[in-house]
């Protein structure tokens, strides 16, 4: 059989400055060797974090989009879905993983909701609950712990730390509305930056690395992204986040060294020729 380069099509928004999302996903997927197909639901000039910003809502053109890409006969090895702005565009969401995932297709839900117990802005009740539909499709979802409690409708921690029993028992909750595999992300104390990693077989783990500096935008995309890129090159789920976050701290400790704003995000491209 002809060997065929695999292929990935990113559902996100694309943003020109601030580093995140498709801005983001596409160059480190590259870099991994694999294709990278945007799909926009949004184009900013800038991301949300600056005020002001200019944004183009692209929903009314992502059918069509989608379509002629179903025209050409277009497979992908992985679909990854990203922040997604309104009710319609889950719809569209949920009828392009119809239309494109095969048994071959690995699709990776990154539900990106809020953080720190607080929902973004753009996110209303309605949407929370709509975005649970796309649990059932999804082979691998990578919440934080805010977007894990909207998930499974239950109340964030006081204190926004979960124990590893309650973690379990989130993880195993998701993992019954459809993924095999289940990433906690962002889990954090005051000197450490946890994952959760957890698979339906039974393995579950732990991937723990120090925190370095403070927050920034782009950090959870470039973490889907990579752990995206890795599954589809045939890494085990936790040598995937293993990766992800050694990559991401190492570029961390760079982005600190030049002093960035938080909304600048992460200065990865003198690593890119690192991550293969």
């Amino acid at each position: 059989m002809k060997k065929r380069q695999k292929r990935i099509a990113l559902v996100n928004d694309i943003t020109g400055f601030g580093r995140c999302s498709i801005t983001v996903e596409l160059p480190l997927i590259s870099a991994m060797k694999i294709q990278a197909c945007p799909l926009p639901t949004a184009i900013l000039s800038v991301h949300t974090g600056f005020k002001p910003h200019y944004l183009d809502d692209y929903t009314q053109r992502m059918m069509p989009y989608m379509e002629n890409w179903q025209q050409h006969n277009i497979e992908f090895d992985g679909i990854c879905t990203g922040f997604l702005g309104s009710l319609e565009q889950i719809n569209i969401v949920e009828e392009f993983i119809h239309r494109f995932k095969n048994d071959d297709t690995k699709v990776m839900v990154d539900p990106v909701m809020g953080d720190y117990g607080v929902l973004y802005s753009s996110y209303t009740p309605e949407m929370c609950r709509e975005m649970r539909r796309l649990l059932k499709w999804a082979d691998l979802v990578t919440p934080n712990l805010t977007e894990v409690c909207q998930l499974l409708d239950i109340e964030y921690p006081k204190n926004g730390q979960a124990s590893e029993e309650q973690l379990v028992s989130m993880a195993r909750a998701l993992a019954e509305k459809g993924p095999e595999q289940v990433v906690i992300t962002g889990l954090s104390d005051d000197k450490h930056i946890k994952n959760y990693v957890y698979e339906k077989n039974g393995s579950q783990n732990f991937v723990v690395k120090d925190k370095v500096g403070d927050d920034r935008s782009g950090t959870g995309d470039a973490f889907a992204a990579i752990v995206a890129g890795s599954l589809i090159n045939g890494l085990t789920l936790n040598e995937a986040v293993e990766k992800a976050a050694d990559f991401i701290n190492k570029v961390l400790e760079y982005t600190v060294e030049l002093d960035l704003p938080w909304n600048y995000g992460l200065a990865f491209e003198e690593y890119l020729t690192e991550l293969k």
